[in-house]
C-alpha cells in the first residue's frame, strides 16, 4: 500500500468516493460533483488536501485535512475532516497508514496538532481511535450552521 496526494487525474475516483460516503451516513450515493471537485481541492483557491491510500493503483481510502490557525499561540493545526476506507478494504490497515501519514504530513507542515471529531454512533471510527491511544478531547461542543 502507498499513500499518496490526489491529483486532479484522481477526481473521478475521489467523486465516487464521495458517493460511499454519503451512502455510509445514510444519505444518496450519488457521485460527487466534478466540477466542485476540480474547484475544491485543484482550484487556485484548495480548501482541503488530500491522502489516497492505494493498492496495486486501487485507491482503497482518503484522508481529507486543512490547517487551522491559530491552534497552540501562533501555530497551525492539521484539520482531519474526512478519514474514509472503502468497504472491501477495511480491517486492512489503510485507516492506521492514513493516519500515520497524516501525522507526518503535519510535522511537515510545522503544525502543532492534529484535530478531528468523530459521530459518537460511529463505533468502528471511535476503536480505532482508541486503539490508537488517542483520547477525546472534552473541552468543546461542535456547532454547524448552514449558510446556502
Amino acid at each position: 500500500m502507498e499513500i499518496s496526494t490526489a491529483t486532479e487525474t484522481d477526481a473521478e475516483v475521489i467523486s465516487v468516493i464521495l458517493g460511499e460516503i454519503e451512502e455510509y451516513y445514510g444519505g444518496d450515493p450519488a457521485p460527487g460533483d466534478l466540477e466542485q471537485i476540480r474547484a475544491a481541492l485543484f482550484g487556485e483557491h484548495p480548501v482541503a488536501q488530500l491522502l489516497l491510500a492505494r493498492d496495486e493503483g486501487e485507491v482503497l481510502g482518503f484522508a481529507s485535512y486543512s490547517r487551522l490557525w491559530p491552534a497552540a499561540g501562533a501555530t497551525a493545526s492539521l484539520y482531519l475532516k474526512e478519514l474514509y476506507v472503502r468497504a472491501p478494504a477495511r480491517r486492512r490497515g489503510v485507516a492506521r497508514a492514513l493516519m500515520a501519514a497524516l501525522r507526518d504530513e503535519a510535522e511537515a507542515l510545522g503544525c502543532s496538532r492534529i484535530e478531528w471529531t468523530a459521530d459518537s454512533d460511529n463505533p468502528p471510527a471511535l476503536a480505532l481511535y482508541k486503539a490508537l491511544g488517542v483520547q477525546p478531547h472534552g473541552g468543546k461542543v461542535f456547532y454547524r450552521v448552514t449558510t446556502a
